[in-house]
């Protein structure tokens, strides 16, 4: 069983920065893919973040040069350091992992419970 637990959000004002931890906890085979998404009140969840095992890191336009994305595959943790917080970056925050757990198994998404960011103007 994979459990991914996240932890580092609150409530920070505008120009501040915060830092998202996500602790990855259950056997894995291989890793495709980790990353951050998030949903802000009547929106849809959309993706902040994503660092492929092969490939480059990929970032929502409205987050680049703001937010980086990181992992310590020592810690099994995965990071979003976000800088220069805007009002508008409010939102849940949902940690993911696409993976396999077993040779034969189809990789699937798993989703941590969601770490609350709420930034003051």
């Amino acid at each position: 069983q994979v459990r991914l637990v996240e932890s580092g959000g609150g409530l920070v004002q505008a120009g501040g920065s915060l830092r998202l931890s996500c602790a990855r906890s259950g056997s894995i085979y291989s890793i495709r893919a980790m990353g951050w998404y998030r949903q802000a009140p009547g929106k849809q969840r959309e993706l902040v973040a994503a660092l492929p095992s092969t490939g480059n890191t990929n970032y929502a336009d409205s987050v680049k040069g703001r937010f980086t994305i990181s992992r310590d595959n020592a810690k099994n943790t995965v990071y979003l350091q976000m800088n220069s917080l805007k009002p508008e970056d409010t939102a849940v925050y949902y940690c993911t992992v696409n993976a396999v757990l077993t040779p034969t198994q189809a990789p699937r998404d798993y989703w941590g419970q969601g770490t609350q960011v709420t930034v003051s103007s």
